[in-house]
């Protein structure tokens, strides 16, 4: 990738203050297109939703703007100026769905860890632990954790680190209708807080009440970027819920 200069792209977005835009994500597989120059732009505090269906390109757009994996073509943008795959890590910390390390490690003991690297007081990783509803688990192994305190777990991890952006794949996977509520509570604080948030989410219902703007994939392809209101104008449909304009522009 060139040496990072600044740059000014003005077919990414209409609003000059974009904190990170992707500009032309291509990635392929083989004979596989996972991802077709898509290009959005990414705003500071606020929860943008990658939406689709399982296969549309999400977790390989994830992976691709965090630097986890080569694409053929591209770029990401922060703040005007290239963002060289060796410095994403300094901005952006991704969170997977599934994953769940230190399975013989005590839940106290691996936040204590964290919270050591990155330095985090001690408030204000009691904060993050109370936030995340993992005062009932601390004592117990990450491997006794049932699905959700394992999600919990990795929500309060990502909560601890310092990067201005968190992208989170699936993030109410494993929960219940009560637990999703929660989460979301949780996601709406932190952005709230000055974070900014990506989520890819393939259920339309959760990403229609957790997110301020939608990026919308299809078979590797973006079909429609804005908040709700701007995808209703785009489809025609001024009532219209995230399942029907999803189902409109694909």
């Amino acid at each position: 990738m060139a040496t990072p200069a600044t740059i000014q792209p003005p077919h990414v977005s209409g609003r000059a203050s974009a904190l990170m835009q992707v500009l032309g994500l291509s990635k392929r597989y083989g004979e596989q297109r996972a991802l077709a120059d898509v290009t959005f732009a990414v705003e500071a505090g606020e929860v943008l939703g990658l939406i689709g269906p399982n296969g549309a390109g999400k977790t390989s757009l994830l992976e691709s703007i965090a630097g986890l994996i080569p694409i053929d073509s591209g770029d990401v943008v922060w703040q005007g100026t290239l963002l060289p795959f060796a410095q994403r890590r300094q901005v952006i910390f991704y969170l997977p769905d599934g994953l769940r390390p230190w399975d013989d490690q005590f839940v106290s003991r691996v936040i204590a860890f964290f919270a050591s690297v990155y330095e985090r007081p001690e408030s204000g990783v009691a904060a993050i632990i109370q936030m995340a509803g993992l005062v009932p688990v601390m004592g117990k192994r990450v491997s006794t954790l049932s699905k959700g305190f394992g999600r919990r777990l990795m929500l309060a991890l990502a909560l601890i680190t310092p990067q201005p952006v968190l992208l989170m794949d699936e993030p109410f996977d494993g929960f219940d209708l009560k637990q999703t509520r929660e989460i979301m509570a949780v996601l709406r604080a932190i952005a709230a807080g000055g974070r900014t948030l990506v989520l890819a989410i393939h259920q339309l219902l959760d990403a229609e009440r957790v997110c301020d703007r939608f990026v919308l994939l299809s078979d590797g392809t973006v079909r429609g970027v804005g908040t709700l209101d701007d995808l209703r104008e785009r489809t025609g449909q001024p009532r219209a819920g995230l399942e029907d304009i999803f189902l409109a522009l694909t």
